[in-house]
C-alpha cells in the first residue's frame, strides 16, 4: 500500500474509534446533564433482546431462494434456551443454557 491508502486507513480507524468511544461512552460521561424520557428508558429494556436476536435468528434460518427449514443441533439448543428464557425470565440463563445446551446436544449426536 501507499503511503497515502495508509494514512486515510489510520484514519478511518481513528475516527471510527472516536465515534464508538463517544457514543457507547457518551452517555456515562453526560447522563446526568441529559436524562432520558420514560418512552425512551422503557423502549431501552428491550435493546439487548433485539442484539441477542439479531446474532442469533440469521443463523438458524435458512436464507437461500426454496431451502427448506433445517432441524439441526443449533435449533434444538435455541427451543432449549427459550424454554429456560420462559421459565426463568432470566437473559444470562438464556445465553448460559442455550451453549450447554448446545453442547450437550452436539456432544450426544
Amino acid at each position: 500500500m501507499s503511503g497515502e491508502a495508509d494514512s486515510y486507513v489510520l484514519g478511518a480507524i481513528a475516527l471510527l474509534t472516536l465515534c464508538c468511544l463517544l457514543t457507547r461512552a457518551g452517555y456515562f460521561l453526560f447522563g446526568d446533564h441529559l436524562p432520558l424520557t420514560d418512552p425512551v428508558r422503557r423502549a431501552l429494556r428491550y435493546a439487548p433482546v433485539a442484539a441477542l436476536t439479531a446474532i442469533i435468528v440469521p443463523d438458524l434460518l435458512p436464507w437461500e431462494a426454496g431451502a427448506s427449514a433445517l432441524f439441526d443441533v443449533k435449533m434444538l439448543a435455541a427451543a432449549v434456551a427459550v424454554l429456560i428464557y420462559w421459565r426463568t425470565r432470566s437473559t444470562i440463563g438464556l445465553m448460559v443454557g442455550g451453549m450447554c445446551a448446545y453442547w450437550a446436544i452436539a456432544w450426544l449426536l
